[in-house]
């Protein structure tokens, strides 16, 4: 069994190598040099997968070096920061610009939708990004010791409302409420610096909301949270996160949690 290896940013791309391997699958991996980590090439030789390193706008090159490979499905993990199409340093080529011509809005949706439907016509099937690593999707309901203040759920309650809608139009996943008002919404510049943000803003006391989108298509822009989240809530004095259970994937399993426990933080798990 073929699988194409999508490689963006984060640890994502090495969980779902481990886990295609263990599962059987022949891995050849496009990384993108931008944005994936150099480390993901000893995963690589460790696992006998070939990998390949190409700029974010190769996009023929990466369907290319993935039909020499003889892969008939793709998988795309990590991020790839939305921002690059427009601080410069990309230049696409002749496969990707035409993608870019085809769109009415270069948002992520309809950015790596377009990809997506190139990839089928070369007989490339992207599918869902989290199929190998089902045991660390979020689970329901309250998932560290401490559970949510009154006065935090309230402010969650409040931020689904906002999360939900912001999430609908495609323009971020995250905000940041405190008493019942947003102190910051994410679009492009992603989770960790609107947590930040919050914090030099409202000081100690944020929640945070990460949602997916209402129609989330889960081969891509899968909600993300790591280790790396909680250290942002605690350097900005963020007391609670709502992520979605099912739709969220918990990079770094119990390990989050358990650094949650250890900063005070409480994790909910909303059912979708």
């Amino acid at each position: 069994m073929k699988l194409g290896l999508i490689a963006g940013n984060g640890r994502f791309p090495f969980l779902v190598l481990d886990a295609a391997r263990a599962q059987g699958y022949d891995v050849t991996i496009v990384a993108a040099k931008e944005e994936a980590f150099p480390e993901l090439t000893d995963a690589a030789r460790r696992h006998g997968a070939p990998i390949h390193w190409i700029s974010i706008g190769q996009l023929g090159a990466c369907l290319d070096l993935l039909t020499a490979a003889g892969v008939t499905r793709a998988v795309m993990a990590g991020q790839v920061k939305h921002n690059r199409l427009f601080a410069g340093g990309i230049v696409p080529d002749l496969t990707f610009l035409s993608v870019l011509r085809q769109l009415t809005s270069k948002n992520t949706d309809g950015l790596i939708g377009a990809v997506a439907n190139v990839l089928r016509q070369r007989g490339i099937e992207l599918v869902d990004s989290t199929a190998l690593l089902q045991p660390l999707l979020a689970g329901s309901g309250v998932l560290t010791r401490r559970a949510p203040t009154s006065d935090e759920r309230q402010d969650l309650e409040f931020g689904y409302r906002v999360a939900d809608v912001i999430a609908g139009l495609d323009v971020g996943q995250t905000v940041a409420v405190k008493q019942q008002a947003v102190v910051a919404v994410e679009a492009m510049e992603g989770t960790d610096e609107v947590i930040a943000r919050a914090g030099l803003v409202a000081g100690p006391g944020v929640s945070i909301v990460k949602v997916a989108k209402p129609r989330q298509d889960m081969r891509f822009d899968v909600p993300v949270v790591g280790c790396a989240t909680i250290r942002a809530m605690h350097a900005a004095g963020a007391a609670a996160l709502s992520i979605d259970a099912g739709k969220t994937l918990m990079v770094d399993g119990a390990a989050i949690v358990a650094a949650a426990d250890e900063a005070g933080i409480a994790i909910v798990g909303r059912p979708r």
